[in-house]
C-alpha cells in the first residue's frame, strides 16, 4: 500500500541508465519522500550492456547483472519485467503497460534507451537474419550459429556477415568469430568506427582487424539479403554479392522515443524526446535520459552520458537544482577490439576552431596516436589512439587542461607519461560516472585507502574500468600505500598468495579462492594461480580443474600467431642439436607446411600449425628425442650459449655444456614472467648473457653471474651477482635466484623491475641468495630439487592421455573439421599468412566473392 504522503516516481526502461536513476534517487532519498515502480520491456534484471560480447566469451547473465545497491529489497522499489508501457496518459498522469496495468506518477522517467537500426533492405526478415542489442537476441544467434557449425552438409567454416563496422559491430564480429564463424563486416562508413577515430586511426584499425582473417569492406551499403537454398545472399551497392550463414544486423541505433510521439511529446529532428538542461521534456512531469532523449536536439550513445542524465534528474526530484550541458558530456571510449586498443577522447575530430592535430603514426610498431590541441599548443582538446591505449588513462583527465609537457612527447614511445598529480582538482578521472579528481582526493581524506574502497564510495571505475591505473596513482601520490591485491577476487598479492599457497598444501583454484578469496575469479588471477599450481608440482596443467585456468597460450601448449594457427617450439638446449635431429624437424615441417626460422635465441620455430594437427606433429618430435620447448609458457625459454672452449680459440670454460645442464634443470618452471638466459665462454660475450634474466661469463678461474637483464622494450644490462665462482656454487646460486624470484614477483613482472622495485636492490638480493641473510636458502635449495626431480614434458602428458588429447580440435561442434580460415602465399621459398592491406582485404578462408 502507498502512503498518501509519498510522491510516486514511474521509471520506463530498466536498462543501464534506468537503473542508475532509481540507485540513485534511493541513495539520496533518506526521508523516503518517493516510492518507485520500474517497469521494463524484457523480462531480464538490469544488466552490464557494454559487456555484452562477454557473454558470447563465456559469461553468465548472472554476472552481467548490474550491482542492485538492495533495490530489489528495497520496500519503495517495485518492479514490473516482462511488461512494456503501451500508452501514457499526460493529463491523467497516469501509464498504461500491455498487460492492462495502470500506475499514476507524480514524476514520469522515460529512460527507454534505443533500437537496433535496420537497413530497410528487402530480405531483412528472412531466417538466418538478427540484430545485435540484447541478451535475447545473442542467444538467438548462439543457437543458429552452433546450428551452422554442426551442420554436416556444410563444407568449410560458415561465415556471417556483420552488417556494421563501428564499435557494436566489431563486438559482434567478435562474437561471431568466438562462435566459430568467419565474420564478413560491412560499412557503409569509408572507415571503421567514423565516429569515434579518424582517418589514420581507422585506417590502422582496418588492417590490424584484418590481419587476423576478419574481411573488412568500406564505403559500401547492404542492398538486399536473399535466399539460395540453405544459405543466405548479400548484394552489396558495389554489385559484389557474399554468401553467409548467419547476417547480423548491428548499424547503429535509433531512439526509442515512440512513447513520447504517441503523447505528443516533441522530438527532435533525427529523435529523440527533446529535453532541456535539467533533462525535463515540454511536460514539466516528464523526463527522459539515456539514449532515448535529446538533449539540444542530440541524442547519445554511450553510458557515460546517459548516467550524467540519471544524476541531474535525480538530484532535480528531489529538490536540487542540477543541470547539463552538451559540452559537459564526456564521448570519451576506450576498449579492446578483436584485440586492438582503441581509444577516443575529447575533440578527437579536431571541429574546434584553430584546433591543431600532432600525429605519430608508426606502422612497424602498428600503433597510431593523435593528439588535438589549442592553436598554441598549450591546451588539450582531444584525442585519438589505435594500437596503445596505455596513455588513455593519464591523457583523457587532461582535456581542457594545460598541457605539462610537450605534446610530442605525450604520444611518442618512450616519452614523458602526465602526471596525475598535475592535474586540477576539476579533472575527472572517471568519464562514466563524472568522478573528479577533488572528490576522489575527498574521498581519500575520508578513509578510502584502497582502489575498491574508492570505487565503492565514489563509483570511479566501476564501468568501463579504464580509470582505475590512475586511481592508484592518485592514492599514492596522496600518500596512501597503494594495495598490492592481485584482483577484485583475491586481496593478497602474488608472492603473499603463492606462500599461502606452498604453505596450506592448497591444490586447486576452488579450494583456494573458496578459503582465501571471493567471486568465482577472473582472467588475471586464474592463470597467476595456475602458475603457482605449476610451480609447486600439481600434476600436468591440463589436469582435472587446472586446464580451465590456463589462457590461450598455455591451453594448447603452443603459441598462437596472427593468423589463428600455432607456432611448435621444440627445446634445443644450449643450441646444441645433432644432424638427425635438425633432420626429423625438416621433414616434419616439410610434412605439414611449415615456415621454420632460427631464432635469437637458437631455436628452430615452426609457424603455421593447425590446432589440429599439434599432437601429431608433437609425436614426432617426442619419438625423436625431442621435448616442449615451453615457448608458450611464462617459464624458461632458453639458455643461449656461444661454441666455448669446444671449438673457439678463445674460450675459457666449456659455455656449451653449461648452458645445457641449466637448461635442461630449470625447462618447465612456470614463473611470473618468461625468463632468458644466456652463457658466454669468455669476456668476448657472444652469447650476450648480460641482457638475459640470468647470464654467466667464464673466467679463467670460474664464472660470473649476472642478473635482471633484459632485451624487451627497456634493455637493460644484468648486473654482477657473484663472481668466479665454481660450477657447483654457480648452479646453487642460480636454483635460489629463480625460487626467489618465482616466489616473491608480482604477476608478469620482469626480473629486471622485480630487482629494481626491491628494498636495497641488488645489495639485498645478495644478502638473501648468498648470504642467506633471511634464512630461507635451504627451502629455496629444497624447491629447486623437487621441480627438478618433477619434470616431465608436457607434450607427452597430452600424448599418454586420451582425455587431453580432445581439446585439440578446432571447433567443438564439429571435431573432425580443420580450421578453413587459413590461408598461406609463398614467400622467400616458404609458407606465410596471407597478406592484407587495409585497402584491399584478403577473404582468408571466405566462400569466393563474385559479382553477378
Amino acid at each position: 500500500m502507498r502512503e498518501e504522503h509519498r510522491m510516486h516516481l514511474v521509471v520506463v526502461g530498466n536498462g543501464m541508465v534506468g537503473h542508475r536513476l532509481v540507485a540513485a534517487v534511493r541513495d539520496r532519498d533518506t526521508p523516503g519522500d518517493w516510492e518507485i515502480t520500474v517497469l521494463g520491456e524484457e523480462s531480464r534484471r538490469a544488466y552490464d550492456r557494454v559487456a555484452l560480447s562477454s557473454y558470447v566469451d563465456g559469461k553468465s547473465e548472472e554476472e552481467l547483472r548490474l550491482d542492485d545497491d538492495g533495490l530489489r529489497d528495497d520496500p519503495l522499489v517495485t518492479y514490473h519485467l516482462g511488461d512494456a508501457v503501451s500508452g501514457v496518459d499526460r493529463d491523467a498522469r497516469r501509464v498504461t503497460t500491455q498487460s492492462g496495468r495502470t500506475l499514476d506518477y507524480d514524476a514520469l522517467v522515460l529512460a527507454t534507451g534505443s533500437y537496433p537500426f535496420v537497413p530497410p533492405v528487402e530480405g531483412r526478415d528472412l531466417p538466418g537474419c538478427f540484430v545485435y542489442r540484447t541478451l535475447d537476441d545473442l542467444d538467438a544467434i548462439k543457437e543458429a550459429a552452433a546450428a551452422a557449425v554442426a551442420n554436416p552438409a556444410r563444407r568449410g567454416r560458415p561465415s556471417a556477415i556483420v552488417v556494421g563496422g563501428g564499435l557494436l559491430g566489431l563486438e559482434a564480429a567478435r562474437a561471431m568469430r568466438l562462435l566459430g564463424l568467419s565474420p564478413q563486416v560491412v560499412e557503409i562508413a569509408p572507415r571503421l568506427m567514423p565516429v569515434q577515430v579518424d582517418d589514420g586511426g581507422g585506417a590502422l584499425l582496418h588492417r590490424l582487424v584484418a590481419e587476423q582473417g576478419i574481411s573488412v569492406r568500406t564505403g559500401v551499403s547492404l542492398n538486399g539479403v536473399a535466399q539460395d537454398r540453405n544459405r543466405l545472399v548479400a548484394t552489396l551497392s558495389d554489385g559484389v554479392e557474399l554468401d553467409a550463414d548467419l547476417v547480423v544486423f548491428s548499424a547503429g541505433i535509433r531512439a526509442s522515443d515512440g512513447l513520447a510521439r504517441a503523447c505528443d511529446l516533441p522530438v527532435g529532428e533525427r529523435g529523440g524526446i527533446l529535453v532541456d538542461a535539467r533533462c525535463r521534456t515540454s511536460d514539466e512531469h516528464v523526463w527522459a535520459i539515456g539514449e532515448c532523449a535529446a538533449l539540444d536536439g542530440r541524442t547519445y550513445g554511450l553510458v557515460a552520458p546517459g548516467y550524467a542524465m540519471a544524476e541531474v534528474v535525480a538530484d532535480r526530484l528531489l529538490g536540487g537544482q542540477a543541470s547539463m550541458t552538451p559540452e559537459e558530456l564526456d564521448m570519451s571510449t576506450q576498449l579492446k577490439l578483436l584485440g586492438v586498443d582503441v581509444a577516443s577522447f575529447g575533440d578527437a575530430h579536431a571541429t574546434t576552431e584553430g584546433a591543431l592535430e600532432i600525429v605519430v603514426n608508426d606502422p612497424v610498431a602498428a600503433t597510431y596516436s593523435k593528439l588535438v590541441v589549442s592553436d598554441d599548443a598549450s591546451t588539450l582538446l582531444g584525442g585519438v589512439l589505435v594500437g596503445d591505449a596505455s596513455r588513455y588513462g593519464a591523457l583523457r583527465p587532461l582535456v581542457g587542461s594545460a598541457l605539462p609537457e610537450d605534446p610530442v612527447t605525450l604520444i611518442s614511445k618512450g616519452g614523458a607519461e602526465p602526471d596525475a598529480g598535475a592535474l586540477p582538482d576539476s579533472a575527472q578521472i572517471c568519464s562514466c560516472n563524472a568522478v573528479t579528481k577533488g572528490q576522489l582526493c575527498a574521498a581519500i581524506g575520508d578513509g578510502a585507502h584502497t582502489v575498491p574502497e574508492l570505487k565503492s564510495c565514489t563509483r570511479a571505475g566501476t564501468t568501463c574500468g579504464s580509470c582505475v591505473p590512475t586511481l592508484a596513482k592518485i592514492l599514492a601520490q596522496q600518500g596512501v600505500e597503494v594495495s598490492k591485491a592481485l584482483c577484485e577476487h583475491f586481496g593478497h598479492s602474488r608472492a603473499e598468495l603463492f606462500e599461502i599457497v606452498a604453505g596450506a598444501g592448497i591444490s586447486s583454484f576452488s579450494e583456494l579462492i573458496a578459503r582465501h578469496g571471493r567471486g568465482a575469479g577472473c582472467d588475471i588471477c586464474k592463470p597467476v594461480v595456475a602458475s603457482i599450481l605449476a610451480t609447486l608440482g600439481n600434476g600436468h596443467i591440463h589436469d582435472g580443474e587446472q586446464a580451465t585456468l590456463q589462457d590461450t597460450n598455455d591451453h594448447f601448449l603452443a603459441n598462437m600467431q596472427r593468423n589463428g594457427t600455432y607456432s611448435v617450439v621444440p627445446r634445443i638446449a644450449g643450441g646444441e642439436v645433432t644432424p638427425e635431429g635438425l633432420i626429423v624437424i625438416g621433414e616434419v615441417a616439410r610434412d605439414y607446411g611449415l615456415y621454420t626460422k632460427i631464432t635469437g635465441g637458437q631455436r628452430i620455430d615452426m609457424f603455421g600449425a593447425r590446432v589440429e594437427d599439434l599432437p601429431a606433429i608433437w609425436s614426432r618430435l617426442v619419438e625423436a628425442g625431442f621435448e616442449s620447448g615451453h615457448a608458450y609458457g611464462k617459464s624458461l625459454r632458453t639458455v643461449k650459449s656461444c661454441v666455448g672452449t669446444t671449438w673457439c680459440r678463445y674460450g675459457v670454460q666449456d659455455s656449451v655444456g653449461m648452458a645445457v645442464e641449466l637448461e635442461l634443470r630449470y625447462r618447465g618452471l612456470r614463473s611470473p614472467h618468461k625468463l632468458k638466459s644466456g652463457v658466454s665462454g669468455c669476456a668476448r660475450e657472444c652469447a650476450e648473457a648480460r641482457s638475459k634474466d640470468f647470464g654467466v661469463i667464464a673466467t679463467e678461474t670460474g664464472w660470473n653471474l649476472y642478473v635482471g637483464g633484459n632485451g624487451g622494450f627497456t634493455p637493460r644490462h644484468a648486473e654482477l651477482l657473484v663472481s668466479d665462482v665454481d660450477s657447483g656454487t654457480l648452479i646453487r646460486t642460480i636454483d635460489r635466484f629463480l625460487m626467489f624470484y618465482v616466489r616473491t614477483a608480482e604477476r608478469l613482472q620482469r626480473t629486471a623491475p622485480w630487482i629494481e622495485a626491491m628494498e636495497g636492490g641488488l645489495d639485498h638480493l645478495r644478502a638473501v641468495v648468498v648470504d642467506d641473510s633471511l634464512g630461507i636458502c635451504a627451502d629455496l635449495d629444497a624447491a629447486m630439487a623437487r621441480h627438478v626431480e618433477s619434470y616431465a614434458d608436457e607434450w607427452a602428458g597430452v600424448l599418454n592421455d586420451p582425455a587431453k588429447l580432445e581439446r585439440f580440435v578446432s571447433f567443438v561442434n564439429a571435431p573432425g573439421t580443420p580450421d578453413p580460415t587459413v590461408r598461406f602465399v609463398e614467400e622467400r621459398g616458404q609458407n606465410v599468412p596471407a597478406p592484407g592491406r587495409p585497402d584491399e582485404p584478403v577473404l582468408i578462408g571466405l566462400p569466393e566473392v563474385s559479382s553477378r
